[in-house]
C-alpha cells in the first residue's frame, strides 16, 4: 500500500503565489497511476482553490500520513517555507501562517517520518519551497550540524536552507522538471521513477547558477514511486546472456544483419537473414540506451556492414547478470 499527501497553496493573504496549486494538481495526477494507468499512489489532495489549508488543517492531514501501516508514504508541499532567525527552526507555511505560528515545524514532519518506521518502510518528503533545504536539520542546532534523518526516510527539497524556490509561468521551477522526470524524463532501463534519479534530473537541469536543490536519505534501497514504459523491454534484456555468454564477449556481426541496402549496393549479394535482423534491433535498442558499443565502428550500422561486432558496456554488463540471476 502506497499513499500520498499532496499539498498546494497560492492564496497567502499577504504575499500570494501563482503556480503551487498546478503544481500539486499535476503532481498528484502522475502519483495516482503508472504510466500504463495502473494504480500507483492513494493520493489526498489539499489545494487553496478548494479548501482552507490553514494551520490545524496541515498539521492533521500530515499526522494521518504517516499513521497506520504503509509500504511508501510519500508528502509533497509547494507554497512558502521561511526559517525563524530567532530559534533557527523551518517551517512549511499554511494559509494563515503568521510571526509565531508559521505553520507546521519541518523538525515535527521529520520526527513523524522517523517515527514511522518500520509500519511505514518508506517515507518521502518533497518540498518546492523557499528555505525547504533545511528540512533534516535539528531546530536551534547550527546550520550544518549532523541530519537525525531516520531509516527509511528520503528528503527532497527545491533549494538550500538559505535558498531560494523559483516560480515559473504555471509551476514552480523545481516542480516543473520533477514532473518531467516523474513522466519518464529520468526513469531507468526498466522504467522505474526513483527519489535518487529525480534529484539528478533536477540538479543536472537547474545548473550550478541556478537554484539548488536537495537531496538527504538514509535508506538501504531506492523506493520506486512510479513506473514508465522500459527503455528496454525486459524479454530483450533476458536475452543479453544468450547474444553475450560472458561479460567480455563481443557479438559479431556481419552484412546480414543489416536490411537497409540502400547505400550499400555492392553488399546485396549478401542475404539479409530476417532472425539477424530481429537480434540486430534489439542489439540498437540497447545501444541508444548504454547497454552496448559498437567495436571498431562509429555506429552499430557500420559494425554490421564492416563485419565488426558489439559488446557490453558496464551497465549492459549489470542487467546481462540480472538475467542470468533470474531477477528480470
Amino acid at each position: 500500500m502506497k499513499k500520498a499527501l499532496v499539498i498546494g497553496i497560492d492564496d497567502y493573504p499577504t504575499a500570494p503565489l501563482r503556480g503551487c496549486v498546478n503544481d500539486a494538481t499535476a503532481v498528484a495526477q502522475l502519483l495516482e497511476a503508472h504510466g500504463d494507468g495502473s494504480p500507483n499512489f492513494s493520493v489526498k489532495v489539499l489545494t487553496s482553490d478548494h479548501l482552507e489549508v490553514n494551520s490545524d488543517v496541515l498539521s492533521q492531514a500530515i499526522s494521518e500520513l504517516f499513521h497506520g501501516n504503509a509500504e511508501t508514504a510519500l508528502l509533497y508541499f509547494a507554497g512558502h517555507g521561511i526559517i525563524n532567525p530567532d530559534t533557527n527552526a523551518g517551517y512549511i507555511v499554511s494559509r494563515d501562517g503568521r510571526k509565531g505560528a508559521w505553520g507546521v515545524s519541518l523538525s515535527e514532519i521529520l520526527g513523524l517520518a522517523n517515527d514511522a518506521y518500520p509500519r511505514i518502510q518508506s517515507s518521502v518528503i518533497v518540498l518546492d519551497a523557499c528555505h525547504s533545504g533545511y528540512a533534516g536539520e535539528v531546530a536551534g542546532l547550527p546550520a550544518g550540524s549532523p541530519s537525525p534523518i531516520g531509516t527509511g526516510v528520503t528528503i527532497l527539497t527545491a533549494s538550500h536552507r538559505d535558498g531560494e524556490a523559483a516560480e515559473g509561468l504555471r509551476n514552480g521551477l523545481f516542480t516543473e522538471i520533477l514532473i518531467d522526470g516523474l513522466q519518464g524524463g529520468c526513469s531507468d532501463i526498466l522504467g522505474n521513477i526513483t527519489p535518487a534519479a529525480l534529484y539528478s534530473h533536477v540538479d543536472q537541469t537547474l545548473g550550478p547558477w541556478e537554484q539548488r536543490p536537495l537531496y538527504k536519505a538514509n535508506v538501504q534501497s531506492f523506493v520506486t514511486l512510479r513506473q514508465v514504459v522500459p527503455k528496454v523491454p525486459p524479454a530483450v534484456l533476458r536475452r543479453l546472456p544468450t547474444y553475450f555468454p560472458d561479460r567480455a564477449c563481443i557479438y559479431e556481426l556481419d552484412p546480414s544483419y543489416e536490411e537497409d541496402r540502400r547505400n550499400t549496393p555492392e553488399l546485396d549479394h549478401i542475404p539479409v537473414d530476417p532472425e539477424h535482423v530481429r537480434i540486430f534491433k534489439e542489439l540498437q535498442r540497447c545501444n541508444r540506451h548504454g547497454l552496448v558499443v559498437p567495436v571498431e565502428a562509429e555506429h552499430m550500422y557500420y559494425a554490421a556492414i564492416n563485419s565488426k561486432g558489439c559488446r557490453l558496456t558496464a551497465l549492459g554488463a549489470h542487467y546481462r547478470k540480472l538475467a542470468e540471476m533470474k531477477r528480470l
